[in-house]
């Protein structure tokens, strides 16, 4: 019973133990894992996406802001406005001069649409005449009926065997402020289309421009998006919103995936460009980092635990130990005999086979601590104990029974055998010099020897050892005496 509770409190410990370290390694991991995941998405809000905006605005400037600057310098050229209010004379005068603009800046294309003539000047010359009625001229119709001075168009370049192109188209108007016509420059849209590729692939961030309407103009079509951004799962509830606050970051749920959106207006431009990041890539370090350090806190744990299970067990059985043992003989103390007395008596009622008991005193004890001191006395215990111990078989008990006295419980021994073994150890103990410091010290004991008898306690069968070495060292001891086979004779 006492070591099944015994077992069962230190199990216990070692769950509790478990448990506490348990909880917090995984405290402290989860803990770090969401301060982590707070800071990456704090830093996306506040550093990463506006300075990915503010890259990109800086890489896309020379391809579409410079443009405009370009194409407003030719609006307000004085020379361009002089021809066409000389009559436009000399076709070859303007055509050299888009040439020059077109490698002076080096852009695409440019040109000149005349409102007096409808001619559509390049830098080749006249490329055609502009009608309301053709589909690729709709655009400078339309530019006639806006209020502002330029747009920014995507559409085919007739110049250019229709290859897709960003117009710049921006107004011409006389001193007068009279509507002359409408002059600019175009680019590739490639180009800029390279740079939201390439900034997609290094950030791993959604990129693309939206114009007032909510309309995508310039987007990689491989990021899946509907050209009406309203019609995009996540962001489009929020469109109308974006637009009106014109920047801001913003987060919603794509698929189950957070989204982060940084968006900034471009004014030159009057576009919007959006820069996506989804929440999940940014955190898929952090959480291969999270599962890592589960693991190792997981292994350190089991290596802990199996420490701890290690040392208790050792702790406890060298507390068991001092609690079952007497220290300075190494034999078993009187209260580890009361438990074993129940085992002995219990195996005994199973299988009936002879018990007995052999009390020993040192004899002349207390003259030998008066004389020579009681650590000369301690190591003549250990000395006789040692002895004694040598002479016994495994199965058999050896308890210090208090002082100098001694009990040896001899198991499946009968009494003739238990005198027999007296006898040897008497004469053990009287032939063995026990103190090296006092070679000249000579020790015996005295021994009483009884045998168990079935029915009674084991206190009687001591007491009747103990009355037999009353006899013997009253005999004038280092002598056996068993005990009274008939006591009422």
């Amino acid at each position: 019973m006492n070591t099944f509770s015994t077992l069962f409190g230190r199990s216990r410990l070692l769950l509790l133990l478990s448990l506490l370290l348990s909880a917090g390694f995984f405290a402290t991991t989860l803990l770090g894992y969401f301060v982590s995941r707070q800071t990456i998405r704090d830093t996306i809000i506040s550093q990463d996406l506006p300075l990915t905006a503010g890259n990109i605005y800086s890489e896309i400037q020379k391809d579409l802001v410079r443009p405009v600057l370009v194409s407003s310098t030719m609006a307000h050229d004085t020379f361009l406005r002089d021809w066409v209010l000389r009559g436009e004379k000399g076709p070859d005068d303007l055509a050299r001069y888009l040439k020059e603009v077109r490698e002076q800046y080096g852009a695409f294309s440019s040109f000149f649409v005349s409102e007096p003539s409808h001619n559509y000047y390049t830098a080749n010359g006249i490329l055609k005449r502009v009608s309301p009625d053709d589909a690729h001229d709709a655009w400078y119709f339309r530019m006639a009926e806006l209020a502002e001075d330029y747009v920014i168009d995507v559409d085919t370049d007739q110049a250019n065997h229709n290859a897709l192109t960003i117009f710049i188209n921006y107004k011409v108007r006389d001193f007068a402020g009279r509507y002359l016509g409408v002059t600019g420059v175009g680019l590739t849209v490639d180009a800029v289309k390279y740079v939201i590729a390439d900034y997609q692939k290094r950030f791993q961030r959604t990129i693309y421009f939206v114009d007032p309407s909510g309309k995508l103009v310039l987007y990689d079509a491989q990021n899946g998006l509907d050209v009406d951004l309203r019609k995009n799962e996540g962001v489009g509830p929020l469109v109308d919103t974006i637009l009106a606050q014109k920047s801001g970051s913003w987060q919603y749920l794509v698929k189950g995936s957070n989204h982060i959106l940084q968006v900034s207006y471009l004014p030159e431009l009057k576009w919007y460009l959006f820069v996506e990041q989804n929440e999940d890539l940014s955190l898929a370090g952090i959480r291969q980092t999270l599962y890592v350090n589960l693991g190792i806190s997981l292994l350190v744990t089991m290596l802990i635990i199996a420490l701890a299970r290690r040392a208790i067990g050792s702790y406890q059985s060298r507390i068991e130990e001092l609690a079952t043992t007497d220290e300075l003989t190494g034999l078993l103390n009187r209260h580890a005999f009361s438990i074993l007395q129940d085992r002995l008596l219990a195996a005994y009622r199973r299988e009936p086979r002879p018990l007995c008991a052999l009390l020993i005193d040192v004899d002349h004890f207390k003259e030998i601590n008066d004389r020579y001191g009681h650590l000369i006395g301690d190591q003549v215990l250990a000395g006789v104990c040692g002895r004694l111990r040598a002479g016994l078989r495994e199965t058999d008990l050896a308890v210090r029974w208090g002082g100098e006295e001694f009990l040896i419980v001899l198991q499946g021994c009968a009494l003739d055998e238990a005198l027999r073994i007296a006898e040897q150890l008497r004469s053990v103990v009287e032939q063995t010099r026990h103190c090296a410091d006092r070679p000249e010290l000579a020790v015996t004991i005295s021994i009483g020897v009884s045998e168990y008898r079935a029915g009674e306690s084991f206190e009687q069968t001591i007491g009747r050892a103990d009355a037999a070495l009353y006899q013997a060292k009253a005999g004038g001891r280092n002598v056996v005496r068993q005990e009274d086979l008939n006591p009422g004779a």
